[in-house]
């Protein structure tokens, strides 16, 4: 009994060790081709050929805050959300 409980045993851990290494070699060989894609193949155009592009900066019109504050507050915002985040409104809060 026990010589088959410990041939029961090894097949289990050699089917589990198996399967764990197809799951990483699937996981790292998509990685592999992601970087690929990527990196060789040109980013996606719209309809005149042209590859689309987002201004740097947005407008916000303020009066009670100078240019210089306002270019500030856009550029770390644009820093921090990766381009994604946009100020459409500035308010001083009293306090």
């Amino acid at each position: 009994m026990s010589e088959s409980l410990g041939t029961a045993f090894l097949v289990l851990m050699v089917g589990m060790i198996t399967v764990f290494v197809v799951l990483l070699l699937v996981v790292l060989s998509g990685q592999l081709l992601i970087r690929l894609v990527n990196r060789f193949l040109p980013a996606p155009s719209n309809d005149y050929g042209l590859v689309a592009r987002k201004a740097p900066f947005q407008t916000v019109s303020s009066s009670s805050t100078s240019s210089s504050k306002i270019a500030a507050l856009v550029a770390a915002v644009d820093i921090v959300t990766k381009g994604k985040g946009k100020i459409t409104k500035i308010e001083k809060l009293d306090k």
